[in-house]
C-alpha cells in the first residue's frame, strides 16, 4: 500500500475574542495554525491579515481574518475533525450561530474536491459570499478557481457584495 500523497487545502481563520492566555486574536490564532502540525495539517503560507465587520451585521466586535494554504495526507473529514478539534482547544465552544468567538477554522477548500453530505461540505458553502475569504484567498492562490462553479477568484471577488465592512488590519 503506497503512502496517501499531500492534498493543498485552504483553511479560514477568524476571530473576534482573545483566547485566555494570549494577548489578541491575532496571537490565537497564530498559535492555533503551530498546533495543526502536530495533527497532521502543516501550515505552507498565510496572507495578510483583515479586519470585518460581522455578517450578518451586528454589535460584536469586528473579526480579524485570514486565510491559510495548508498539506496534508489526512482524508477530508479527519482534516475538519482536527480543526474542530483545535477550535475547542482554544476555547471554542459551539453555540449560537454566528456568535463572537475566540476561533474560528474553516475548511474552504480541500484540493478542489466536492463533497456533500450531513458531516462535511466543499467547497465551503458560503466561501464565495464573503469578503473576509475571498480576498485572503485570492492572495494565495490568485489563479484559484471555485471547485464546483469554476469561476476563477478574480470573479468572484469582483461579486463581493457591496455591503461588506472590510479593511486590511494594522
Amino acid at each position: 500500500m503506497s503512502p496517501r500523497l499531500k492534498k493543498r487545502l485552504f483553511i479560514g481563520l477568524g476571530a473576534n475574542l482573545t483566547p485566555q492566555g494570549y494577548d489578541n486574536p491575532r496571537q490565537g490564532c497564530l498559535a492555533a495554525l503551530k498546533t495543526l502540525a502536530d495533527r497532521g495539517v502543516e501550515i505552507t503560507a498565510i496572507s495578510r491579515w483583515y479586519e470585518s465587520a460581522p455578517v450578518p451585521m451586528s454589535d460584536q466586535p469586528w473579526y480579524l481574518n485570514a486565510v491559510a494554504m495548508a498539506e496534508t495526507r489526512l482524508l477530508p473529514a479527519d482534516t475538519l475533525a482536527a480543526l474542530h478539534q483545535t477550535e475547542a482547544d482554544f476555547g471554542r465552544v459551539r453555540g449560537q450561530v454566528n456568535a463572537a468567538r475566540v476561533l474560528d477554522l474553516d475548511l474552504l477548500d480541500f484540493d478542489g474536491q466536492i463533497n456533500h453530505d450531513d458531516c462535511l461540505t466543499l467547497p465551503h458553502p458560503r466561501l464565495h459570499l464573503r469578503a473576509f475569504v475571498l480576498l485572503p484567498l485570492q492572495e494565495l492562490a490568485a489563479a484559484w478557481r471555485h471547485p464546483e462553479t469554476g469561476l476563477p477568484i478574480d470573479e468572484l471577488v469582483g461579486q463581493i457584495p457591496p455591503d461588506q465592512q472590510i479593511r486590511l488590519a494594522t
